[in-house]
């Protein structure tokens, strides 16, 4: 795929509807989280349109892209699986949720003292952010969202956490210094696999008491 402002936003629209629909058949809250992923990422994808319409440097749409790719992902998504997952999950979800913490909280530091900037590299968006410790931070990052989905215990969930491991080593040896912002497009388009995740749930599960969660955001 072709890299572009074009190309994020006919992206971030289709995953962003993708997330409308994972959220409206959502039954039970515990979900929710999990089935708004699709909404987040397409937002992000939709910033990183604005981006390239920048041309990159060290603007609003840059830093928001920073947050979102990195602390808010990185605690999000390991929440939002131990919702989802079952009881006998947690326990073991337990230190992915704990790496989630460390990381977005060291990574949302080096995102407050900067400088964050985007540099356009042909077909691809390099980002560049101080970090020291950033082989641990990687670490921590992919054992809080890619392990949260692996060990999940849940048959979809953990298909997508390997697309989504696939994707991050492909993004690696293809695109080393774009790496983050090529994987992150890989992650949004995988997370449209939620979409056979929340519906199956739904025939799955009995509505919670005190009323059905029908959509939100």
């Amino acid at each position: 795929m072709c890299w572009s402002a074009t190309a994020d936003l006919v992206a971030g629209v289709g995953v962003t509807a993708v997330g409308v629909a994972c959220v409206t058949q959502v039954r039970d809250r515990r979900d929710l989280p999990l089935a708004a992923l699709p909404l987040l990422l397409g937002a992000h994808q939709l910033v990183e349109a604005a981006v390239w319409r920048a041309g990159g440097g060290g603007g609003p749409a840059t830093v928001a892209w920073a947050v979102i790719a990195l602390p808010v992902l990185a605690l999000y998504v390991p929440v939002a699986v131990v919702c989802a997952a079952p009881r006998r999950a947690r326990g073991r979800l337990l230190p992915t949720l704990a790496a989630g913490a460390v990381t977005a909280a060291c990574l949302a530091y080096a995102i407050a003292v900067g400088p964050v900037t985007a540099d356009i590299r042909g077909h691809t968006v390099g980002y560049a952010l101080g970090l020291s410790h950033g082989g641990l931070l990687i670490a921590g990052y992919l054992l809080a969202t890619v392990g949260s989905l692996l060990l999940s215990g849940d048959r979809r969930l953990v298909v997508l956490g390997a697309a989504v491991a696939a994707g991050a080593l492909g993004c690696l040896l293809l695109w080393e210094l774009e790496f983050v912002s090529t994987w992150c497009a890989c992650a949004a388009l995988c997370s449209v696999l939620l979409l056979g995740w929340a519906r199956e749930r739904r025939t799955r599960r009995p509505p919670v008491s005190g009323g059905v969660v029908s959509g939100g955001s």
